[in-house]
């Protein structure tokens, strides 16, 4: 067991800058140092989601060298999605109900599981952190925990195995309530996070990011504390 006086093993964080990776964030704060890397992707509101991720990582103390910004803007390049495609409109919930949203990036998680992986192994880190959501998110097939389960074995045999690198997706299978509340008893700064699709000013209160978000904290009985052009 490890004493008082030991220190702590290092945890890579993939960090957008969103509720989930925020509330991924306090959930490895209490067990390890943290590393916080963000990804870029040539997204419409990567400006505001990058000083989301750095307001977090000041909360957070995180010294410089273990934040890591990178940008993956080969994946705007690539297109299919409305997120990186600005000929492509981000659809309201109300609109884009059948099967994956256009919202999805193709194999985004992928590519920056792979950055992290690679990171985390420079650090010596322990665990590769991750905010997914399976059963309360938009369907993206990335999101799955078949998918992190399959990038588990990749790592494996993959990497230099120096020491054993695990994936860590701590809110799979919970609701947006139950991250609310979870986040809300770990004192996570919620107020700093950004979930919306379209804005960087206000939220815009109607995209599918901020429907799923405002419902969490309404069934959890928790007021959002960002503010929305519709909410």
């Amino acid at each position: 067991m490890m004493s008082a006086d030991s220190p702590r093993s290092i945890a890579v964080v993939l960090a957008s800058g969103g509720m989930d990776s925020c509330v991924t964030t306090a959930i490895a704060a209490r067990d390890y140092e943290l590393a916080l890397l963000h990804v870029g992707y040539g997204q419409r509101t990567e400006a505001r989601e990058l000083a989301a991720f750095r307001g977090i990582a000041d909360h957070y103390r995180v010294p410089a060298e273990r934040r890591l910004e990178v940008s993956i803007e080969h994946l705007a390049r690539i297109g299919g999605s409305s997120l990186t495609d600005m000929r492509m409109d981000v659809l309201d919930a109300s609109e884009d109900n059948t099967g994956i949203p256009n919202t999805y990036v193709p194999f985004r998680n992928a590519n920056m599981l792979s950055i992290g992986v690679s990171w985390a192994e420079v650090l010596g880190a322990d665990a590769l952190f991750i905010g997914a959501v399976e059963e309360d998110s938009s369907g993206y097939p990335d999101c799955r925990k078949v998918f992190y389960d399959a990038f588990q074995s990749v790592i494996d045999t993959g990497t230099k195995h120096e020491r054993a690198l695990r994936i860590v997706t701590p809110l799979i299978e919970l609701s947006k309530a139950d991250i609310v509340r979870a986040g809300t008893e770990l004192g996570a700064p919620l107020h700093l996070t950004w979930s919306c699709y379209k804005r960087e000013d206000l939220a815009c209160g109607v995209c599918e990011s901020c429907m799923l978000r405002l419902r969490g904290f309404r069934v959890a009985g928790i007021e959002d504390p960002i503010g929305y052009v519709n909410a």
